[in-house]
């Protein structure tokens, strides 16, 4: 069974940064694509970036270019996203999601339908 567990997030001042984590259960990393979305109160999910990482293929999204870190540990099997300088319009629900893909992918995408396995969201609130 796959699972992704997220943790971190919470409460962040403006200018800030925030470090997320996926522990991914039932596959490897080296197995899946990675990939980060967020939604806000009334608003569509949103991409924000992606990672293949057998090959270190790495992907974000424009709005959030240059704000955004994708690391991973493989002992520890977890994926994590890093937002800096963040502001109270990065106030959402952010969440990992995962694609099993072969030894040969060679690429990701930051499209919400790609992904089956999803993690439970985790909340960062941008306020001072």
């Amino acid at each position: 069974q796959v699972q992704l567990v997220q943790s971190g997030g919470g409460s962040v001042q403006p200018g800030g940064l925030t470090r997320l984590s996926c522990a991914v259960s039932g596959l490897t990393l080296n197995d899946i694509v990675v990939a980060w979305f967020r939604q806000a109160p009334g608003k569509e999910r949103e991409g924000i970036s992606c990672i293949w990482n057998r090959g270190s293929i790495v992907k974000y999204a424009d709005s959030l270019r240059g704000r955004v870190i994708m690391s991973r540990d493989y002992p520890k099997n977890t994926a994590f996203l890093q937002v800096t300088s963040l502001n109270p319009e990065d106030s959402a629900v952010y969440y990992c999601a995962a694609l099993q893909v072969s030894d040969r992918y060679g690429d990701c995408f930051i499209r919400t339908e790609t992904y089956p396995y999803w993690g439970q969201g985790t909340q960062v609130t941008v306020s001072s």
